[in-house]
């Protein structure tokens, strides 16, 4: 790691402090070096506690450094480019620390606002290596490990991410989706809203189009009504004309009946006279009274059916079955105008049925 490049420049902006950082970040835990910084013979670097992990789990049989039992040194492999360590009997403790990496690190946290870490996980802990902090993602199995899973344990051949790195990635992701559905809910919002508008829209229409359906066939039931007024007044007429006539010839009919009857009376009594002088005296015009009354002629009688009233029958069957008919018509938007026309059309026709109401058209 190349650290000759002058240090302040590139805290200049966010996106220099973000490559800054990646450069100060441990292969082994993906965490910020940690001190005291070893530098190994390939140049790289690594927290002295990832160096001695690596060490260990290489050299299991290796003495630790307090032990009175001198060892030999050991060996392991750089994590970064493979390249073999050799060490001698002091270990990882025998590594040269790296101050200039150190004294960066301590000048990029005081200018560094951010922080790297949360409580939560600092506290969590890897199932497999209770001393291990969860630090890194496996994106190949796509779950939080630790840095010793990457190196020794199950996900050593998978392909692994800074945990902080995923952590925002999929925030953003979580957060972009929130967006997503909160837009989706606020358009299904106005959907619905529409909808109960349109339920509210289908309403009113529907109320209104009863209202006018129910004057339509007020308004028909009126036409029916003053129809049927008009002809029962002109079978009425005609009845009246019928009843005065026939009565007019019953009252003629009675009084020659009743003078006729009155002369035969009168006759009878004549008839009954003893004296034959005073008979003769009044006998010869009673004879003649009889002979004029019995050759009156009275006026004729009526004719025969003069009494019926057939040719006001009214045939309604067709009117019924045109009236089956009535059905909705959209989309007629003159219609209104047509129909009242129509309804004004039969009120007109009314008057010359009035005028013949002896004729066959209409009224049977």
């Amino acid at each position: 790691m190349n650290f000759t490049v002058g240090f302040k420049p590139l805290l200049g902006d966010a996106h220099s402090m973000d490559n800054l950082e990646k450069q100060l970040i441990c292969p082994i835990c993906l965490e910020m070096f940690s001190k005291p910084v070893v530098i190994l013979p390939c140049q790289h670097n690594l927290c002295r506690k990832c160096a001695n992990d690596v060490f260990q789990a290489s050299n299991p049989l290796w003495q630790s450094r307090g032990s009175t039992t001198v060892s030999s040194g050991g060996r392991f492999r750089c994590p970064s480019c493979r390249h073999e360590v050799v060490l001698d009997r002091h270990g990882v403790y025998g590594l040269q620390r790296n101050l200039l990496v150190e004294n960066i690190i301590d000048i990029y946290k005081q200018e560094s606002s951010r922080p790297l870490h949360t409580k939560a996980e600092q506290h969590l802990m890897c199932e497999e290596h209770e001393d291990e902090k969860i630090n890194i993602y496996c994106l190949s199995c796509e779950v939080p490990t630790c840095s010793l899973c990457k190196v020794f344990g199950a996900h050593k051949d998978c392909e692994v991410a800074p945990l902080p790195t995923i952590y925002k990635r999929q925030k953003s992701e979580l957060s972009d989706g929130i967006a997503m559905l909160v837009a989706g809910n606020d358009r299904v919002q106005a959907v619905i809203t529409q909808m109960e508008e349109v339920c509210q829209t289908i309403e009113d229409n529907s109320r209104r189009q009863k209202q006018l359906l129910n004057q339509r066939f007020e308004a028909l039931c009126a036409v029916l009504e003053e129809r049927k007024g008009e002809l029962l007044q002109a079978l009425a007429k005609v009845q009246e004309e019928k009843l005065q006539r026939v009565r007019g010839l019953i009252r003629q009919y009675g009084d020659h009946l009743e003078a006729s009857s009155k002369l035969v009376e009168s006759a009878i009594q004549s008839m009954e006279e003893p004296q034959m002088a005073l008979y003769l005296q009044q006998a010869k015009e009673l004879i003649n009274k009889v002979g004029t009354m019995s050759k009156v002629e009275l006026a004729g009688r009526p004719e025969p059916g003069y009494e019926s009233m057939e040719q006001f029958r009214v045939s309604v069957e067709h009117v019924a079955e045109m009236l089956r008919t009535i059905d909705f018509q959209p989309g007629a938007s003159g219609e209104e105008e047509d129909e009242e026309v129509a309804l004004d059309g039969e009120e007109g026709s009314a008057g010359p049925e009035e005028e013949r109401p002896d004729g066959p058209e209409g009224l049977h």
